[in-house]
């Protein structure tokens, strides 16, 4: 009987259609199997039992980089057919049903061997194969061909062009397939020496990066800036040029081995290190590097090489790990062209390593951490954009914006939601550029036309300017969700939840319905509808913005809130100006919007505890406040509850901290009963409310649950509740994830 199998999911661009042709020929099947624009489709005439075996081991065997979705099995009216053989036949397409282009790959260990063992790609950079290489950075449009692709200037030598064509080579049908003589390849000049022999050039960089130099490279999706992690005044070098005084780098280390030598790794995070995607994982650090890597925190940044240029390095240098950090001023897009890289660096650093292969999409490295044994991911963009994410209803014509601070966007298509890589934030021209051009580069790409758009509340985001843009153009319906919810809403499609559920949606911050900035918040709600039960207690923000980069306004804000009296040594380190300063604006309410942030609350409490009086990056005060966490510390602030209480009082931390304080107590253990008694705050708010609204599950979410002490100690806590706790994983909890969210509350209300 005529047996058609459809294959949904990322299998296309991966070697797929070669695995199933050869997995044909050893079961002795006859059919033909080819890409179609929604999946992988396979005629076949086999038994029953055949088609079985058949599909397990497609589930089982399939190209590492795969992932599969759904199989269906369908059995068209038509004669029986009859096929001589198994083969791969042409690509058929023409509609704007979903294709799938793959995130980039790391070069596999095939390819590794190939690189010694193949005359014309002996020590080749560029070298890929089916399973492995650029995908996403280099496609330009679809159907996935090299024509399609920015490999379309170099024409395949004949060597390539066999392989290409050979059903039984690993490079059959591989678009960016290369080598020595006809693929792109690295040039740089040193010294007004123009170097474009790779191994020379390999050599080049190696020794400058022994002697403590730093170098620019191009990479997959962007430049890289280079250096030796354990020369600190190499990294100090490098902090100068990137202007960024305190954030953390990210460390590559030659290998697995050597990274567990400068940071614990479990089981769950060895996975993500070691996994295709190779993203930044992070990790408490248990040996130093250079003291400007991360200064003042326990963790680090981990990954392991994912190009060839890296390994040649690590084949080189004599140290075990390299700073390897995006090629940018802070704050700006990653440079992609020879042109950026030349205008930012080239009288900064001490070589600029080009290569000719144009990158037609930016990617960030991707950040992940894991929470207990779940991997979460913090920022998603290379080796994740553009997987998509699915959705249990139509999200067909929706177009969601997203946040303004660690921006996406995200098209949605049939059942599917394709999000965009990592972008950033908005408020920098040349990011919001990015923005757009990417939007616009998604929409020809994935042939999406919106019919309707999907926007934060808040009025002056970019983004939501952006879409009232478009909306007025194009003459489209604009929907405007609450930023909490469309967190919420983010978890709830992760977990394909469609029913009231508890959410706990802590952040920086978000506009809310009544006109305060909202980010402490418990809702009940579904992905269409929510009721804010309660909230963390409103407090003054003085300055608005500015206060989320001068945590020591809302120590004083706090302070003023409950009456309690202003520590001497904090305002002796401030000033009796400024906090004068300060509670006159607060009185007068001039610029002192209200908050239920639960960011301004750690921001307090890092400022008080003198952790961080002000912050030189995105969330650096509850960063350094976590990171001083005295592990062995399980005490909590006592919390007194007043029933008929709208909101959640806070008085009892700081009446708490302050007499710590006034007794000396250790600032590590005054973090950890801080974080405790919030994780036990959560767990008691949440079982009330799970009682209250006859629900029994919660779900977290927002970018205060990056915080893996506080998520962590959450998850042990809900172990022993008869209560199911969510907790973001491939959707971030941070503001990268509210387009996704956005997305699920749109397609909510439209399918209703």
């Amino acid at each position: 009987m005529l047996t058609k199998i459809t294959i949904y999911g990322l299998v296309q661009g991966i070697g797929f259609r070669p695995f199933i042709y050869h997995l044909a020929q050893q079961m002795g099947i006859r059919g033909t199997v080819e890409n179609q624009n929604n999946g992988v489709v396979i005629y076949t005439d086999v038994s029953s039992e055949q088609k079985d075996d058949l599909i397990e081991k497609i589930r089982d065997q399939h190209p590492f980089a795969a992932s599969i979705r759904k199989i269906e099995v369908d059995y068209p009216d038509s004669q029986e057919s009859n096929f001589k053989r198994f083969s791969i036949v042409k690509s058929t397409s023409g509609s704007n049903r979903v294709t799938q282009v793959a995130p980039d790959i790391m070069i596999c260990d095939q390819c590794m061997t190939d690189r010694i063992v193949e005359g014309h790609r002996a020590g080749y950079p560029f070298i890929n194969c089916t399973h492995c290489g650029p995908r996403f950075t280099i496609v330009q449009n679809l159907p996935y061909d090299r024509e399609q692709t920015s490999m379309k200037s170099f024409k395949m030598c004949p060597d390539c062009s066999r392989e290409y064509q050979d059903v039984d080579n690993r490079r059959f049908h591989a678009q960016p397939i290369a080598c020595n003589h006809c693929g792109p390849s690295y040039y740089t000049t040193y010294r007004h020496q123009e170097f474009y022999n790779y191994s020379e050039i390999s050599a080049l960089s190696s020794r400058l990066l022994t002697e403590g130099k730093i170098i620019a490279v191009k990479g997959t999706g962007g430049y890289h800036l280079v250096c030796n992690a354990t020369d600190n005044e190499a990294v100090s070098r490098l902090r100068k040029i990137k202007m960024r005084d305190r954030k953390s780098f990210a460390i590559m280390f030659k290998d697995i081995e050597y990274l567990k030598l400068f940071a614990s790794v479990n089981e769950e995070e060895q996975k993500s290190l070691v996994s295709w995607r190779r993203p930044i994982v992070v990790l408490k650090q248990t040996k130093p590097l250079a003291p400007d890597i991360n200064p003042g925190m326990n963790t680090i940044g981990c990954m392991l090489p994912y190009m060839p240029v890296h390994y040649d390095w690590f084949e080189q240098i004599n140290s075990p790990a390299l700073v390897v950090t995006s090629g940018n001023i802070s704050d700006e897009p990653i440079a992609i062209s020879p042109e950026e890289a030349e205008k930012q660096f080239r009288d900064q650093v001490d070589l600029l390593l080009h290569h000719n292969r144009d990158i037609h999409n930016r990617v960030d490295d991707s950040v992940v951490q894991v929470c207990g044994t779940q991997t979460c991911i913090i920022r998603r963009s290379r080796g994740y954009a553009p997987e998509p994410f699915f959705a249990d209803t139509s999200t067909e014509g929706i177009l969601a914006f997203g946040a303004e601070k660690n921006s996406t966007f995200a098209l949605g298509k049939e059942d599917t939601i394709i999000s965009s890589q990592y972008i950033g934030d908005l408020k920098n021209r040349e990011t919001f550029l990015f923005y757009e051009e990417s939007l616009n580069r998604f929409c020809g790409l994935f042939r999406f036309t919106p019919t309707q758009l999907v926007c934060d509340l808040h009025p002056d985001y970019l983004s939501s300017q952006f879409a009232s843009e478009i909306a007025r153009e194009k003459q489209l319906p604009l929907l405007k969700i609450q930023h909490h919810h469309a967190h919420a809403a983010a978890c709830m499609l992760e977990y394909g939840i469609d029913h009231p559920v508890i959410a706990v949606v802590w952040d920086g911050t978000g506009l809310g319905d009544d006109g305060n900035a909202w980010g402490g918040e418990f809702f009940l709600c579904d992905r269409s509808q929510y009721t804010r039960l309660t909230h963390l207690d409103y407090v003054p923000m003085p300055g608005g913005d500015k206060a989320s980069s001068e945590p020591w306004r809302m120590a004083i804000a706090y302070m003023h809130r409950y009456n309690l009296a202003i520590p001497q040594n904090f305002e002796r380190r401030i000033g009796k100006e400024k906090t004068d300063l300060i509670i006159r604006m607060i009185e007068k309410k001039v610029n002192s919007p209200f908050t239920s942030s639960a960011g301004r609350l750690f921001d307090a409490f890092a400022s008080l505890t003198g952790i961080c009086d002000v912050s030189g990056y995105q969330a650096e005060a509850p960063l350094r406040l976590e990171h001083i966490c005295d592990e062995e510390c399980q005490e909590t602030y006592h919390r007194t509850t007043d029933a008929d209480n709208q909101s959640i009082s806070l008085a009892y931390l700081f009446e708490g901290v302050l007499k710590d304080l006034k007794n000396n107590t250790p600032v590590s253990r005054i973090s950890s009963k801080f974080h405790h008694s919030l994780a036990r705050m959560i767990r008691d708010e949440a079982k009330k409310w799970t009682n209250l609204c006859g629900v029994d599950e919660v779900l977290i979410s927002g970018g205060c649950f990056q915080n893996k002490k506080l998520t962590e100690l959450l998850q042990k806590l809900f172990e022993t509740e008869d209560i199911r706790l969510y907790i973001p994983s491939c959707i971030p909890c941070n503001d990268s994830g509210i387009a996704a969210g956005q997305m699920a509350v749109a397609a909510a209300l439209k399918n209703k």
